[in-house]
């Protein structure tokens, strides 16, 4: 199989060494499986959390995966794929369509359900530790915000930097006035612009101003002297260069020239896409929007057979309705003992993973067939055999033991062995989560669901049939209405208050380690 490799370190610690580690393990992992590499994608210095559009090789690997030049992307771990699930199941989605799955080269995860799981942890937890590693950072520059020190960002024209706190540079603070005066006192923003750049004045990137300068600079709160970092907001804590009367006199011209909300269709995210399936005639169910007379839009899935040929009757089904469902559904069989199933799954297969494909199995059997032949060669001296030739051969095999052991820890350095404690608890804290949050829902699905069929029945309900990644539960069946569907219940029932008691313990005993 044509595969492409992609790699991306962050700008934490890390070099362009790392992309070469990388690059060794990803192309020794193709040779073993036989995969030919065809291209490589490297991003340098990015965060897979929350700059994957900044991610140029990332976004040309999704968009070059349309001409379906290679059936597969090998990444060192999955972390480098993405630590953000909504990014990670985003991409794979697009991937699979063009038929391309992604293959970690140190993780090694089945297709088989258990692998699926155990992918869905990886990932969960990647995406857990990069959130812990931002509240640490945060923390920092939480702490820097109380001081009312600039924490990065973008300066604002008429301000610089003096000991890490904005101060007034007068120079520009000019511009910042008469921008405000000119704007207060009835000039349009076209007016101001043509006037500006007339006059020879320039932005703080030191170009011509146009229309968009003044958007963001008219808005500033900084310039009445409030400084803000997220949640925290200090007036006075920088020096204010416009007063507050003429600040407000340009809000409300701004408030009345507003223009009116973008019309433009805002994107729908289909959590069940590829995994609902029409019962009637078995085809896949895809994404649909519409508009009612009295102009809300409405989102649903619809049979494609329907759509496509006209040639099922499957009635479209509401999209909040079915995933909601779905969802509630699944979260009724995610009690602690299925908890425990999912995680025994999870290292059952993390451990056969470990033993029959990754490096350390074949590299430990390299080093005992070298120790084997250093042991005869040391017989044979024993026994009075003595030659140039075997001094150079015991040298040699004695280097390629040296070698083979450094390989072997790095080897055993890379395996990510999952510990079941570690599991539960982080699969009891994600099954406590909102199931009003969007994110939360896409997680569930992800996790347990492998797919969804829907049957039209003659009095006017559905029936459902769900698949899920487990042993013990693999299908649940189950018929319902609108009317039900309305009125779902939050789960608030006595499983969930033990649920919580067994949330906290196993928090308690995940950070005693």
């Amino acid at each position: 199989m044509d595969v492409c490799l992609y790699m991306r370190y962050s700008s934490d610690r890390q070099t362009e060494q790392s992309i070469e580690g990388q690059r060794r393990v990803c192309m020794e992992f193709c040779k073993r499986q036989g995969y030919n590499v065809v291209e490589q994608y490297i991003d340098r210095a990015t965060s897979a959390f929350k700059d994957t559009d900044k991610r140029t090789q990332f976004q040309k690997m999704i968009k070059d995966s349309d001409k379906q030049l290679w059936g597969a992307v090998v990444v060192y771990k999955l972390d480098r794929f993405a630590r953000n699930r909504y990014d990670s199941a985003t991409y794979k989605a697009r991937l699979k369509k063009n038929g391309v799955r992604v293959i970690s080269a140190t993780e090694n995860i089945s297709d088989n359900p258990e692998g699926v799981i155990l992918e869905a942890v990886l990932e969960g937890m990647a995406e857990f530790y990069s959130k812990e590693l931002s509240q640490k950072i945060t923390r920092g520059m939480y702490e820097s915000a109380h001081k009312c020190h600039s924490i990065g960002g973008h300066i604002p024209l008429g301000y610089r930097i003096e000991n890490k706190k904005l101060v007034i540079d007068e120079a520009a603070a000019i511009i910042v006035r008469e921008a405000f005066d000119l704007y207060a006192n009835g000039a349009t923003i076209a007016e101001i612009c043509e006037k500006f750049n007339n006059k020879g004045y320039k932005t703080v990137k030191g170009v011509d101003f146009n229309k968009n300068s003044f958007k963001s600079m008219f808005k500033n709160e900084r310039y009445i002297g409030i400084y803000k970092y997220k949640d925290i907001r200090i007036e006075g804590g920088i020096p204010a260069i416009i007063d507050k009367e003429t600040f407000e006199m340009v809000q409300k011209r701004l408030s009345i020239n507003a223009r009116a909300p973008a019309r433009g269709k805002a994107k729908v995210d289909y959590l069940l896409a590829q995994k609902i399936f029409c019962g009637h005639c078995g085809a896949a169910m895809t994404g649909e929007s519409g508009t009612g007379r009295s102009g809300d839009k409405y989102n649903y899935y619809t049979c494609s057979a329907r759509k496509r040929f006209h040639t099922c009757d499957k009635t479209p089904l509401k999209k909040d309705f079915i995933e909601r469902v779905v969802v509630e559904d699944a979260l009724t069989i995610l009690t602690p003992e299925v908890i425990e199933e999912l995680a025994e799954a999870a290292v059952r297969q993390n451990k056969i993973d470990i033993e029959n494909k990754s490096l350390v199995p074949a590299l430990t059997q390299e080093l005992h067939e070298i120790e084997k032949k250093i042991s005869n060669l040391i017989n044979m001296v024993e026994k009075g055999a003595d030659s140039d030739a075997l001094t150079a051969r015991l040298m040699e095999l004695e280097k390629q033991k040296r070698a083979t052991e450094k390989r072997l820890v790095i080897a055993q350095d890379n395996i990510i062995i999952l510990e079941k404690e570690h599991i539960v608890w982080w699969l009891t804290e994600f099954c406590n989560g909102d199931i009003e949050d969007e994110n939360f829902r896409r997680n569930i699905i992800d996790l347990l669901v492998n797919s969804v069929t829907v049957w039209d029945e003659p009095d006017g309900w559905f029936k459902i049939t769900s698949v899920y990644n487990l042993t013990s539960k693999k299908t649940e069946t189950f018929r319902i209405s609108y009317d039900q569907g309305s009125g779902l219940s939050n789960f608030a029932s006595p499983k969930y208050s033990r649920r919580l008691c067994f949330r906290l313990y196993f928090f308690a005993k995940f950070h005693q380690y």
